[in-house]
């Protein structure tokens, strides 16, 4: 039997058990799934009735032996989205292997029953077969690790953007309260949310506040100064408040030089300076 013929057998092997080997994956799968549903069990059903179809298409038409074939681009299409959805829902890895490993057993005792006769036939459709659903187990995989990093990053640039609240505390006056160490990522964060929030109150000052900022190197003094000069460009002056005495002498000692800069120990202190400076004042009743 050449190979042609021995894809083209297994292709026919599983459309004409579809059913069988459809509701014994199914029925491995349930018994596999950790959070398990109606809902669930319904789209299980329909994706594993998919993929066979598609599956067995696909071998017809691209043989066994590459997935990157043309023919198996609607299989690694709807293998992509299986994996995708399940990155976003928190199923685990091997929860996702599953899907595909779980289908040999089903697979091999069709063909088992159906080739029983001819042992040789037997052994190369079962390593075929073996190593195929091996490689959509991988790509399943690969694709399950993609997402996970994409959503990975994306809720890191989330929580950087909730970590830098920029905050109008009076008319013309903004406050960014720092928390944690600045790092580059962090810093274009800071400096766009900034000059956004600078464009949309049209603000004159803007107090950064380092209180929560627990060490002060080379580094993050040139972070700050940046941010410092993005808002000077837009037209917003900056004072820094939170300057601790320890942080005090770290400047002092690295020799960044703000004396332009407006600094204040505490934001209570700054906030009164930004008041002076739009010509405001605030009086106990």
């Amino acid at each position: 039997m050449t190979m042609n013929e021995s894809a083209a057998s297994i292709g026919d092997l599983i459309i004409n058990h579809q059913e069988q080997i459809l509701a014994a994956w199914v029925g491995d799968l349930r018994s596999l799934m950790v959070r398990s549903n109606a809902a669930s069990e319904d789209q299980l059903k329909r994706h594993c009735n998919q993929f066979l179809a598609l599956f067995s298409q696909a071998i017809a038409k691209g043989g066994t032996d590459n997935i990157d074939h043309r023919a198996y681009d609607e299989v690694r299409g709807l293998l992509a989205e299986i994996s995708s959805a399940r990155a976003k829902q928190g199923s685990t890895p091997s929860e996702t292997a599953t899907f595909i490993f779980s289908l040999k057993q089903p697979l091999f005792n069709v063909m088992r029953d159906a080739m029983s006769e001819n042992a040789s036939a037997l052994a190369n459709a079962l390593w075929t077969v073996s190593t195929l659903l091996d490689k959509l187990g991988l790509y399943t995989m690969e694709v399950f690790q993609k997402s996970r990093d994409q959503i990975i990053v994306r809720q890191q640039q989330e929580l950087l953007e909730l970590s830098t609240p920029v905050v109008k505390l009076w008319q013309d006056i903004l406050a960014l309260p720092l928390i944690g160490t600045l790092d580059s990522a962090r810093t274009q964060v800071v400096m766009e949310s900034l000059l956004q929030k600078i464009v949309e109150t049209g603000a004159a000052i803007a107090i950064i506040d380092i209180t929560g900022v627990p060490t002060v190197d080379t580094l993050v003094a040139q972070h700050l100064m940046k941010t410092i000069a993005a808002a000077r460009l837009m037209g917003a002056d900056c004072i820094i408040s939170g300057i601790r005495p320890q942080i005090a002498q770290t400047i002092v000692h690295l020799g960044v030089n703000l004396e332009d800069v407006v600094t204040k120990a505490t934001l209570a202190d700054a906030f009164v300076v930004a008041l002076g400076r739009v010509g405001a004042s605030i009086k106990r009743a």
